[in-house]
């Protein structure tokens, strides 16, 4: 049995079809079952929280192998999945991180992944680390100021390999369900290093409307255009930090690891554009 964590967001949900599609047992860690209607029938659901460790037990029995994704800051969701993982037998975790890691000294929103990584690594049980880009989806953030028109752009020159999660989720799969991949630490990136403006125009284009780009020029406007409804203290500060190592990075890192570890290529930002057209629309209608 194969448990996925954060089994209904961005990179969860692709995991979970590109499990059931290869007919391996899928057990999903769900908060909310209503949000799982959609799952491969399949596709076990057992309610739980790894913010609640009650509700753990169960949901590790018979697991041989985990997706770990804990979002936002803190560590104390993946050392509460581990602990779980270890009691219950676990051979195998994938844990996704963050190319936020990198860096000497590692930079406030690498920290957290960070720490987990070292969780992991600590925790006696096999792992594999995925290190993903800033993820295309993440354009959905500017939905809010594309109702208006425009979008912030806090990274100017910066350019950034962003990744498709379905592919994040091809490359889990891989290390998940194929043998050679314990002890590896993987940095995933898409195919084009792009900056904001690119994306933006890329975007417009799809979907054949005018979209203003706006330099941002304040911290708290730096904050918005990630957040747009606004972020915890620490994290505003990890963001505003992020943007400025970004808009310093004129290159942007790419490496070939996706195709090499699922033999296709990494999706285009078009390419995730156009297949998600329809959603940008419905919310802008």
């Amino acid at each position: 049995m194969l448990l996925v964590t954060g089994a209904t967001g961005n990179i969860g949900a692709h995991l979970i079809r590109e499990l059931s599609r290869r007919d391996v047992p899928v057990r999903a860690l769900v908060r909310d079952p209503a949000r799982a209607g959609w799952m491969p029938e399949a596709v076990e659901r057992h309610r739980g929280d790894l913010d609640d460790t009650s509700t753990l037990a169960t949901a590790f029995r018979g697991v041989e192998r985990m997706f770990l994704l804990t979002p936002g800051i803190g560590t104390s969701m993946a050392h509460n999945a581990l602990r779980a993982a270890a009691d219950a037998g676990v051979q195998h975790v994938v844990l996704l991180s963050s190319t936020n890691v990198f860096g000497n000294p590692v930079p406030a929103m690498g920290r957290w992944h960070h720490e987990r990584e070292q969780l992991v690594k600590q925790s006696g049980l096999a792992w594999t680390i995925l290190r993903p880009n800033g993820f295309m989806s993440n354009a959905f953030e500017w939905l809010p100021t594309m109702a208006d028109g425009y979008v912030l752009d806090a990274t100017g020159p910066g350019r950034h390999a962003v990744i498709d999660p379905a592919d994040i989720a091809s490359v889990a799969a891989v290390t998940l369900t194929e043998p050679g991949h314990i002890g590896a630490e993987y940095t995933l990136t898409g195919a084009e290093s792009l900056t904001t403006a690119e994306q933006v125009h890329t975007l417009g284009d799809v979907l054949r409307m005018d979209i203003e780009l706006r330099e941002v020029n304040t911290a708290e406007d730096a904050v918005r255009s990630r957040f747009p409804n606004g972020a915890p203290a620490a994290l505003a500060a990890a963001v505003v930090e992020a943007w400025a190592l970004m808009r310093a990075d004129t290159v942007g890192q790419r490496t070939d690891t996706v195709e090499r570890l699922t033999g296709c290529s990494p999706s285009t930002f078009r390419a995730w554009c156009e297949q998600h057209a329809s959603t940008f629309e419905e919310a802008l209608a």
